[in-house]
């Protein structure tokens, strides 16, 4: 399945939906968390400079007046005089906030670059990754002291939500759990739309297990339901129309011993071969009805093997046909319903083909069984319309031939129950072909030399009865 077709199905949506929804979650999640984290570290930080200057002015106005200008001349780590070369940027006012608050209104608090600050320079190259403040703030004797401050920056910190390696691994983890909780939520609609695929062709399966949400567990109930109603009602059609062939043999026998004493014999001979078509539409009936529920399991066949046999079954009508090639593989299939496909092809190719050639291959994973007559062939607008039921084509010899249009219905609706396709086509060389191709667990069987060492008789030459 390539990425197109997953993202188109139920399953590629929904993961799509949770993994976006996901990594933007988390994404936003992780944002707010360094937005409130940075804030936190700049109130701690506004929180310590103001603490480092409020226990130095404390000690100023503790100290003796001869000590108190040292003090302020000398500063303290973090804390020292400005140098006059500070170029301001502006009033923080948060910082002045917490200023006023703490030592006075008339505390303030004024921007400046780091450059421009740095008594030392040997340490300028580090104005990048600080903070610089001129402070003031008043003294017990009312005049007003002004500090430089400094701070780490907060943007020189490793930021998680930047991470590279960090955004990898939520993604990936994201998606994991993206696929497999799409996939697990997926997998009973997938089985139940399987299931109503196979439906036609197979309403003997068991029934689906009812898992998921609540919603497609109602679905499969009602899907099983449905199941168990439609396969009630072919198997009650099935027994009506078994019931009335076999009550009309008795009534048919008796009129066909009372139609063979009529006088005129082309009377007699005309009424004879409508009893006889009343019979035949009543057998082939039956069949159809039979082939659509046939409930025979699937076990290995050898194909080789089964198509000589059937080949050797309507050579003794009397009419060529031949197996020209033979696969060499072994199939999984119904037998019995695999055999009657096969044998309704092959009648209907030496009735109205009036010969028949047969042969199998493998070709692209999958053998295709080819059964040519050498008749006039069908035009190609009814080579479909053929399948259906009763559908007898105008100008055909069909009628001469017996029949009643159901062959072709019977052998579709077999092939369908073996899982396999049937295809009708023009040969180039003139006849119609018909292609029964089969999927379903190929296996390469025995070579002539495994089969001659086993003690089997190879087979070498087709069977031909020309």
């Amino acid at each position: 399945m390539s990425l197109k077709q997953y993202f188109g199905s139920m399953a590629g949506r929904l993961m799509l939906f949770l993994l976006i929804g996901v990594i933007g979650s988390a994404t936003l999640a992780l944002g707010l968390a360094d937005a409130y984290r940075q804030s936190d570290l700049k109130r701690i930080n506004f929180e310590r400079v103001v603490d480092r200057l409020q226990d130095f002015i404390s000690l100023i106005n503790s100290a003796p007046p001869q000590l108190r200008a040292q003090l302020i001349a000398r500063g303290i780590p973090g804390l020292h005089p400005p140098v006059g070369t500070e170029k301001l940027k502006g009033t923080d006012g948060e910082l002045s906030d917490l200023l006023a608050s703490r030592l006075g209104a008339s505390s303030r608090a004024e921007q400046a670059d780091p450059s421009t600050c740095l008594p030392l320079s040997s340490a300028r190259s580090f104005y990048a990754q600080i903070n610089c403040w001129l402070l003031s703030a008043p003294l017990a004797d009312h005049s007003t002291i002004t500090l430089v401050a400094f701070s780490p920056r907060l943007d020189t910190f490793d930021r998680p939500g930047r991470d590279l390696l960090f955004l990898s691994v939520l993604a990936i983890g994201a998606g994991l759990i993206a696929f497999f909780a799409a996939r697990m939520a997926a997998a009973p609609l997938t089985d139940l739309s399987l299931a109503a695929r196979a439906l036609g062709s197979d309403l003997d399966r068991s029934p689906l297990l009812e898992r998921g949400p609540y919603e497609v567990r109602h679905a499969i109930r009602a899907f099983n339901t449905m199941q168990q109603k439609l396969r009630d009602n072919v198997v009650e059609r099935t027994r009506i129309l078994a019931s009335i062939t076999h009550d009309l043999q008795t009534p048919m026998t008796r009129l066909r011993l009372r139609l063979e004493k009529v006088d005129d014999i082309a009377l007699r001979s005309r009424l004879i071969d409508d009893l006889d078509g009343m019979q035949v539409l009543i057998k082939q009936g039956l069949d159809l009805c039979r082939g659509t529920q046939s409930e025979e399991p699937f076990v290995s066949i050898a194909l080789d093997s089964l198509l000589e046999s059937v080949v050797e079954d309507a050579a003794e009508g009397g009419k060529p046909i031949s197996l020209v090639q033979r696969s060499g593989y072994d199939v999984e299939a119904q037998p019995s319903a695999l055999q009657r496909c096969l044998a309704n092809l092959l009648d209907n190719a030496l009735n109205y083909g009036g010969g028949a050639e047969v042969s199998a291959a493998m070709e692209e994973g999958e053998i295709h069984i080819r059964i040519r007559d050498f008749g006039p062939g069908i035009p190609t607008e009814h080579l479909d319309s053929v399948f259906e039921p009763f559908v007898r084509l105008d100008g055909s010899s069909t009628r001469s031939v017996g029949g009643v249009g159901l062959g072709l219905t019977i052998a579709k609706a077999l092939a369908e129950k073996n899982d396999a396709r049937l295809i009708l086509s023009n040969h180039p060389h003139g006849g119609l072909e018909a292609s029964l191709i089969l999927r379903r667990g190929l296996v390469a069987g025995l070579t002539q030399r495994e089969a001659a060492q086993a003690g089997a008789q190879p087979e070498l030459d087709p069977i031909d009865t020309k």
